[in-house]
């Protein structure tokens, strides 16, 4: 029994490590709002899994559950979007690696005002699953053991990612507003983790940068119509910082370009939009993570800016069949 807990005790110590990675963010699919959280590509060991819930609370001039953002001016959108999931990290060719599927349902009402009138449409439901899978091009290799994770520090780290979702979501095609896009869309990205000082346990800093570019397909009938759209680039980035061993926070910033959308020749506004928002992280236990964070766009005054604001609640259950083979070994 000695010899045992001599062997788990250095083990034990990394395995609150590991796990904080997992329940802190490292292993969330990404969010149908098109935008992911300080601390999402952050590495961990290979094999480990996650389960996310997510709730997103969201209101502006922009369907919540459209990636594209398209504005609507003088309309008024408000939606929950709850996101659940499964995540796993691999090895990839000695990388870093993770594959996702995430599933979104909610609810979303809006109402715009035509010829002084109030028009208003609500849904409810299902909407298009998305596949989601990040590979790491430049930084550390893929850890494999506990001293790999000892060991790391992310340094530089360049990443490609690509989404696809898929159009099985609820649609209704005699009403503009859905759950469900009925088209085919995705994101290509390269995400960027920067370290900043010393790679310590409360004490991390890191700057973040996800530059993307969402493609989307046409939508055949929307109301009867085509509805067409032109790709959208984003930018996220993110300052974050360790407050202890179990608090983190960041400060968070998107820009957003281009996405114009076309329904039967007619023409829309393209996007140029800036967000900033926060996020705050507390490590509840090992598995076991909490985050909550703000955002809201700036300088959208004019009819065709892109208005939103967002409150984002999660939690992340992580484990790894190493990590919880050592804690039954030392009965806890």
């Amino acid at each position: 029994m000695n010899i045992v807990r001599g062997f788990l005790s250095p083990f034990a110590g990394s395995r609150w490590v590991v796990l904080t990675l997992l329940a802190t963010g490292g292993l969330v699919p990404v969010q149908a709002a098109s935008q992911v959280p300080a601390r999402f590509y952050w590495k961990t060991l290979s094999g480990a899994s996650a389960v996310p819930l997510i709730v997103n609370s969201m209101s502006g001039n922009s369907s919540p559950f459209d990636p594209s953002h398209t504005i609507t001016p003088g309309a008024n959108f408000d939606g929950t979007l709850v996101l659940g999931g499964y995540a796993r990290t691999l090895t990839v060719l000695d990388r870093s690696a993770m594959a996702a599927i995430i599933f979104p349902m909610g609810r979303l009402a809006g109402e715009v005002n035509v010829a002084g009138a109030a028009i208003g449409q609500a849904a409810r439901g299902f909407g298009d699953p998305t596949l989601e899978l990040d590979v790491n091009l430049i930084g550390p290799e893929a850890q494999r053991s506990i001293p790999d994770v000892l060991r790391y520090t992310p340094g530089f780290s360049l990443d490609l990612l690509a989404d696809l979702a898929f159009p099985i979501g609820e649609y209704d095609n005699t009403q503009a507003l859905n759950i469900g896009q009925n088209r085919w869309y995705g994101r290509l990205g390269a995400p960027i983790v920067w370290q900043l000082g010393a790679w310590v346990p409360g004490r991390r800093t890191t700057l973040e940068f996800l530059p993307a570019v969402w493609l989307f397909g046409d939508n055949t009938d929307f109301v009867g119509q085509t509805m067409e759209t032109d790709p959208l680039f984003q930018i996220d980035g993110h300052l974050t910082r360790d407050f202890g061993a179990h608090l983190w926070g960041a400060l968070d910033g998107t820009w957003y370009a281009g996405g114009q959308a076309t329904v039967n020749g007619v023409e829309g506004e393209a996007l140029d939009n800036l967000g900033f928002g926060f996020t705050l992280g507390y490590q509840i236990n090992d598995n076991l993570g909490l985050t909550a964070g703000y955002k809201s766009t700036v300088s959208d005054q004019a009819p065709g800016d892109l208005q939103m604001d967002a409150l984002m609640i999660s939690l992340v259950y992580g484990w790894h069949p190493i990590i919880e083979g050592g804690k039954r070994l030392k009965g806890e």
